[in-house]
This record gives structure tokens, sequence and C-alpha cells, in this order.
């Protein structure tokens, strides 16, 4: 993940629109208060170290840029210590601002976000700041509004594929065309994951493809999926139960995966709907005790009577 890390503006692959803005603003020195949101593994950390390479040499990145993380202490008194005194003080030779990175910034709490806005407010002749963070809502919004926001989506699997491609290149690995689609579907959007599911899967099993990355991650296979829905809708409730459970004893799945890929699989099949509806109720119920901590056997039996029932409300209706 690090070794591939873009280095430069023109390597990011996603979010052409941001990119060109950002790097609009870099060329005019117009740079503002910047803050970057949206899920894990999408580039927002990557942006503004290419920021930052950009703006400044190697030998002053180090009196340029001060670099927070969730892990550093970011509590009031480090935003009115450290960062109060890297913001107020000016580099001689140099003109021009410096930068503060707060990434993860809705780690913060409330008092060390306030104390944050006074800083920002006073100092920005010469430093600027860049927040990053997951959750937008975390942020209060008197400092939204001092920066400029953007979002940064999941990414698509187009923008995804040849910067995997491009790795596996340089890599060398040997991977599958349905391995490929195995690893875009499972990260959802997330660069870091993918590359993630790729190194553990390559290391693993020396071959990716969609069953080894499936196994790898402890993903339930589509093929058991649909194994699993042909037992609850077919068999009697003790051989549907049996079946399942060896199953999921000698894969090691989890209830919660399972019933995530037969969410997917409910909306495919073609049930009437309000017998439809009356299912993915019931799923949801069992999802949210899931969540809660129950016992898995327990929601398992619950799941397979709902799908029984809906056989049987199927059967009495044709």
């Amino acid at each position: 993940v690090e070794k591939y890390r873009p280095r430069a503006l023109s390597e990011l692959v996603s979010h052409r629109d941001i990119l060109s803005t950002v790097q609009r603003f870099i060329s005019e020195d117009r740079l503002p208060h910047l803050l970057l949101y949206g899920p894990p593994g999408t580039g927002k950390t990557s942006t503004i170290l290419a920021c930052a390479r950009q703006l400044y040499r190697e030998r002053e990145f180090g009196s340029m840029v001060l670099e927070l993380n969730a892990s550093d202490d970011r509590g009031i008194d480090i935003v009115r210590g450290p960062i109060l005194s890297f913001a107020s003080t000016r580099t001689i030779f140099k003109k021009g601002f410096k930068l503060v990175i707060l990434d993860e910034a809705d780690a913060m709490t409330q008092d060390a976000q306030n104390a944050l806005r006074r800083v920002i407010e006073k100092f920005t002749e010469n430093t600027r700041f860049c927040l990053i963070c997951n959750y937008l809502s975390k942020i209060i919004p008197a400092l939204q509004s001092r920066c400029t926001r953007f979002r940064f989506g999941p990414l698509t699997p187009e923008l995804m594929v040849p910067r995997l491609q491009h790795v596996i290149q340089e890599e060398g690995v040997d991977v599958s065309e349905d391995g490929m689609k195995a690893l875009v579907t499972l990260s959802s959007g997330d660069m870091r994951r993918a590359l993630n599911i790729l190194q553990s899967t390559a290391m693993a099993f020396g071959k990716v493809t969609e069953e080894n990355v499936y196994t790898c991650t402890g993903h339930p296979l589509k093929s058991d999926i649909a194994n699993i829905l042909d037992w609850m809708l077919n068999q009697d409730f003790s051989t549907a139960y049996r079946n399942i459970m060896e199953l999921k004893t000698l894969k090691g799945l989890a209830l919660q995966d399972i019933l995530t890929e037969i969410h997917l699989f409910v909306h495919r099949v073609d049930f009437p709907p309000s017998i439809r509806i009356q299912l993915l109720i019931k799923m949801a119920d069992i999802e949210y005790r899931l969540a809660a901590g129950t016992s898995e056997k327990i929601q398992l039996s619950s799941l397979i009577g709902a799908f029984q029932v809906t056989r049987d409300l199927i059967v009495a209706e044709a």
C-alpha cells in the first residue's frame, strides 16, 4: 500500500475534478484551508501529501509541514501549544505559507476543534490548514465554514482496475479475470483495501482467483450462498439447519456475511412483492439482533424459519 502510494498529483487516479481545482489553487498560489472527507482508501491523505510535495522541496519539508494523525496527541493543549507555535512563526528566507495537515480530524474533541478555529483564523496569512476526516458530521460547523470542502467518494471499478493492473504487472502477480472482479467487488471503492486483499491472497495462494480471494477474506463464495438459499427454500428445516451449520463450521463463515450476501440474492429472485417485503423485514430484524451480539445458532434458525414461512406462503399463493 505504501510502496504504490501516489507521489504526485498527476499519479492520483480518482476525483479528477477535485484534483484540477486543487492544482489550480496551487498554481495561482491561492490555496485555501481544505477539508477533505469521505470513506477510507479513497485518496484523501495521498492528495494532500502530493500537494505538499509539489509546494515544498524535500529539505524544507520538515520546517514547512506539520502532519498530525489521530494516533498523535491532539487535545486542546497540543492545539494551543505546538500547533499554535508552528503556525505563528514565520520562516525567514522563504515566502509562502506553511502547511498543517490534521489527519482523521473527526477524532478531535469538541474543545480542541473550537481552539483550532481561533488558530486558523488568526494565522491565515502564513499558514494553511488541511483537515482530513471520514465523517463530515463530526467536524464542528465553525471549522467547516472556514474550509473549502471536498468530498472523496468511493472509487469506481473503472478507476480501480487500471491501477490494480499496474501494481499486478510491477509485482508479477498471477491474477485471473474473475479474481480481478472479486477484488473490486469486495473492496467496495476502497483502493487500500483492494491492494491489501490482493497482497494477502497472492502470498497465501500464489494465484489470485475468485475462489482464493473469497477464501482469503473469509467471505462466503457465490456458490455457497446459492447452496444455502437452495437448502433454505427446498429442504425441510432440520436438514437445512444441519447443512448450513456444517458449511459454516467448515469454512468459518460469519452469519452476518451470509445474511448480507443472501440479501442481494433476495432482491434478484422473483418473489411476489408482498412476500418479499415480509422476508426483507425479517432479515433486517435478524441483522439488528446479530449486531447486538446474540447467539448465531438461534439467529440462523430464525433465518431458516423466515425462508420456510416464505416458501409456504408462495406455495399457498400458487
